[in-house]
């Protein structure tokens, strides 16, 4: 259910419309748009109907939200969310199209920062790499943890990037609130509710993988668990799902671009490189995303793929990464985007094929 608030409505008439849902034994949320100020109330809302918040001083109007994930629901707020980081131009789900880049795991120093490097000149604001690996062998490299966090934290003073990489638990929540700038919460991990839990009380903003086979509705439900503990800033991300197919690792699911924004506020980014776990695909298949209406990418990409110790097989050349961001800016345009930064990187001729 959503208060809307009338427009002359006083702090203290907000406060006492959260006192009162509070005091029914609801929980009320902010939901602040650019043209009203609403209440959103979670709960069992069975009864709230004879509650009288409808007679309180400032209440301009209450609306029944239909769907069951209230807070991520474009009912409470028709206006899309934009991403904005302290200190930083980046931002998820505006006009400018956003890219998140780098290698899967942060394997040394050296490599690391080799492919900030590469990134940053092509254009890339945000780096992504894996300091706690979620593998399927328990005997695969499972990342370097804390040293793996301090490289990162080197890449965003060096580079300027912002840092997103991957809490697997809530152990490593904590740590990654000290080193980074976005948590990401894995496909494995998407409905791991005690984590998602945990993201919604950070203060950073989470970037929310679709599970392996999860439906939409179920990657909306999990939004709404971190939304409900708080924390509003929270980005989609389509990684494909498992089928019948065996062309690629995954099925990347482009169609579930829109549907999600005609749900929600939230923005939706893609990942071509789990999408579809092969390098010649991930560049056809990030252009299509971009032309679908996605608000962003993440891409992998490494400097040496043949002796990456996690998913070497999709990872981009940076020679590669530089000219499909060359071709982002031609069709950017058409879907009404903008790609921020001057890429000092090479030209779409000079890739590594």
């Amino acid at each position: 259910m959503l208060v809307v608030m009338q427009a002359r409505a006083t702090p203290d008439e907000i406060r006492a419309i959260c006192e009162r849902i509070e005091a029914l034994g609801f929980r009320s949320h902010s939901v602040e748009g650019s043209e009203r100020y609403a209440i959103a109330v979670t709960g069992d809302l069975h009864g709230i109907e004879s509650c009288g918040l409808e007679e309180m001083p400032g209440v301009h109007e209450i609306i029944r939200i239909s769907k069951p994930y209230k807070l991520v629901s474009r009912e409470s707020k028709p206006e899309n969310t934009v991403i904005r980081f302290p200190n930083s131009d980046a931002t998820i789900g505006g006009e400018e199209f956003a890219i998140i880049a780098g290698p899967c795991s942060v394997e040394s120093r050296s490599q690391t920062l080799a492919v900030a490097e590469k990134v940053a000149a092509a254009g890339a604001k945000l780096f992504r790499g894996g300091a706690y690996k979620p593998r399927t062998s328990p005997y695969a490299f499972q990342g370097m943890g804390i040293e793996g966090l301090k490289i990162l934290a080197e890449v965003r003073e060096r580079f300027g990037m912002m840092i997103v990489t991957e809490a697997v638990d809530t152990e490593a929540l904590a740590a990654i609130e000290d080193y980074a700038d976005m948590i990401q919460i894995g496909a494995r991990n998407m409905q791991n509710f005690s984590l998602l839990k945990s993201a919604g009380r950070s203060p950073l903003p989470v970037l929310l993988k679709r599970g392996l086979s999860a439906t939409l509705e179920e990657l909306l439900m999990a939004a709404e668990y971190i939304m409900s503990e708080g924390n509003r800033n929270v980005v989609l991300c389509e990684r494909g799902v498992r089928t019948f197919a065996d062309h690629s690792r995954n099925t990347l699911d482009l169609s579930v671009i829109p549907a999600a924004q005609k749900l929600s506020h939230l923005p939706i980014i893609c990942d071509p490189s789990h999408g579809t776990g092969k390098r010649d695909r991930v560049i056809p298949l990030a252009l299509a995303s971009a032309a679908v209406g996605a608000d962003g990418l993440m891409i992998e990409v490494h400097d040496d793929p043949d002796r990456a110790l996690s998913d070497g097989p999709q990872s981009l050349f940076p020679n590669q990464f530089a000219a499909m961001v060359e071709q982002l800016r031609q069709i950017l345009p058409a879907v009404h985007r903008t790609l921020g930064g001057v890429p000092k990187g090479i030209s779409s001729t000079e890739a590594r094929s």
